[in-house]
């Protein structure tokens, strides 16, 4: 199950996401967009947010309110980030993710830590958690499907394509 939340509207048509459980960020890990952002809450346990931003768009055009929903909802959803201030999150694109076999369900590292970014969150602002949990939607998407999909646009005509990169992304999971 993923929760399905509409940033501000008077900055854009944001959509935010996450998981359930860490069982349903490790398919969120897995089956990204390009367009995706991940935040976290530093060196704590979190939800794994994601911001879907609009085509063209880069980490550098994340409006500052945007950001904050992000930042905030994050917060919102750590049993230890939520309890104090002056909280860490991080975020980075959804590509730098790194995971291997050894790390456990849920967890990430990075391929590159300087693509990395922090914002710090002061306090909960629950006004803000308000109105992002008045967007809320809960679904069950199909991940994979829609991963695959975008593998196949992404791909130039076969045999180009044909089967390094779709045997590789079929085959990876």
């Amino acid at each position: 199950m993923v929760f399905y939340f509409k940033a501000r509207p008077e900055d854009g048509d944001y959509t935010i996401f996450m998981g359930i459980d860490k069982h349903e960020n490790e398919e969120l890990i897995k089956y990204g967009f390009p367009e995706d952002i991940w935040f976290h809450v530093d060196k704590m346990s979190s939800a794994h947010v994601y911001l879907r931003l609009p085509k063209g768009r880069t980490i550098e055009d994340i409006p500052e309110g945007v950001l904050e929903d992000c930042a905030q909802l994050v917060k919102a959803n750590s049993i230890q980030g939520n309890k104090v201030n002056d909280v860490d999150v991080v975020y980075t694109p959804w590509q730098n993710l790194k995971k291997t076999a050894s790390m456990d369900v849920g967890q990430v590292g990075f391929h590159n830590p300087r693509m990395v970014r922090t914002v710090k969150v002061e306090k909960r602002i629950n006004d803000i958690i308000n109105q992002l949990n008045r967007t809320k939607v809960e679904r069950q998407p199909d991940l994979k499907g829609a991963f695959i999909i975008l593998v196949l646009k992404l791909c130039p005509p076969p045999p180009l394509c044909f089967p390094s990169l779709l045997t590789f992304s079929l085959t990876s999971f």
